[in-house]
């Protein structure tokens, strides 16, 4: 497979730059794989699509404030969190580089001083925090690491949060959770959806644009992930009784997949996963996927090109220009099933 075949035109008017007023008033696009047909509905309408016979997996992650923006000078600095490393350090992007040498030991301000421990080869700096409460001062004086496509001033930063979020650890949204109000999860619970919570803590596996030519060459970068063995337990239960497997978001599908055997009996899990699929993966535990409208050569494309065909999604992605849906984080939801 090319790269290219997953590329697709996208005028900058459809990318969503801030989030509706509500939730779940976004659209719903539902993509049915029997008879590749396809729905235009709303959000909230996936109360009416989802009952007793189904299990809503949720990725309850939590965005930390990753981004530190700062002065060097007279230039313009900026550190951005990926993953814990060792101690106080942490695996980091940043910018300029040049800036960022090993051993570069840079007094940010009165409350934090970094060093550089190591330079990566794929770019990345292991650098070391020094701070009397690191977790507070991300509070105080970081920003949410939005993707570079949106450009508008967040005024809310819990809308880039999932309501369920709970354990602090991404550098990006779940987004494909944000559509969700407690008032539509209290209506699926009612409803009697099995609702399950897994963990994985969004990193550079989720959004690094892939750069090889050929496809297979992409080496994923490993994410954090936990599933426990209650939930395990009743997921296997759920789906031994015949029940619908329903990940919300590419992340929630990397736990599952990534904790499932070949038989399609997931094992309890906590550690790094690097799993990356792609059109012609054999899935063994998820049956349908809520996920949002994904950037051109990205993995999640690639990723939901494997569950419907890649012929299906590109259709549904020209449907959606003319239809005027919102695309990426913010943006609209589609429904595979």
């Amino acid at each position: 497979m090319k790269l290219s075949d997953f590329d697709f035109d996208l005028p900058q008017e459809y990318i969503a730059q801030t989030p509706l007023g509500k939730r779940d008033a976004s659209k719903l696009m539902v993509l049915h794989r029997e008879n590749n047909a396809i729905e235009h509905k709303k959000f909230a309408d996936i109360a009416d699509l989802l009952d007793e016979n189904t299990v809503l997996v949720l990725n309850e992650s939590r965005v930390i404030p990753a981004r530190l923006r700062f002065k060097l000078g007279e230039s313009e600095a900026e550190i951005l969190l990926i993953k814990p490393f060792a101690g106080n350090a942490w695996e980091c992007m940043v910018r300029p580089g040049k800036k960022f040498k090993e051993g570069t030991v840079l007094n940010i301000d009165e409350k934090l001083k970094v060093e550089v421990k190591e330079v990566l080869e794929s770019g990345l700096r292991i650098i070391a925090f020094e701070c009397n409460n690191f977790t507070e001062y991300l509070k105080e004086r970081g920003q949410m690491p939005l993707p570079p496509y949106i450009t508008e001033k967040l005024e809310e930063k819990e809308r880039y949060q999932t309501v369920y979020s709970d354990e602090e650890g991404s550098v990006a949204a779940p987004t494909a959770g944000l559509h969700f109000t407690p008032e539509l999860l209290e209506q699926l619970e009612a409803k009697g959806v099995q609702i399950e919570k897994v963990l994985l803590h969004v990193g550079l596996g989720t959004f690094l644009p892939v750069k090889t030519d050929d496809v297979e060459d992409h080496e994923m970068h490993g994410e954090w992930l936990r599933l426990d063995s209650e939930t395990a337990s009743r997921l296997n239960a759920a789906k031994g009784a015949g029940k619908k497997i329903v990940a919300v978001g590419t992340t929630s599908v990397r736990v599952l997949e990534s904790c499932a055997d070949k038989h399609g009996k997931l094992a309890p899990h906590a550690g790094e996963t690097d799993i990356f699929i792609t059109p012609g993966y054999k899935w063994k535990f998820v049956d349908n996927l809520i996920t949002n409208f994904h950037l051109p050569k990205s993995t999640l494309l690639m990723l939901v090109s494997s569950l419907a065909s890649k012929e299906f999604i590109f259709a549904a992605y020209e449907k959606a220009k003319e239809n005027n849906y919102r695309f990426f984080s913010f943006g609209d939801a589609m429904y595979i099933c």
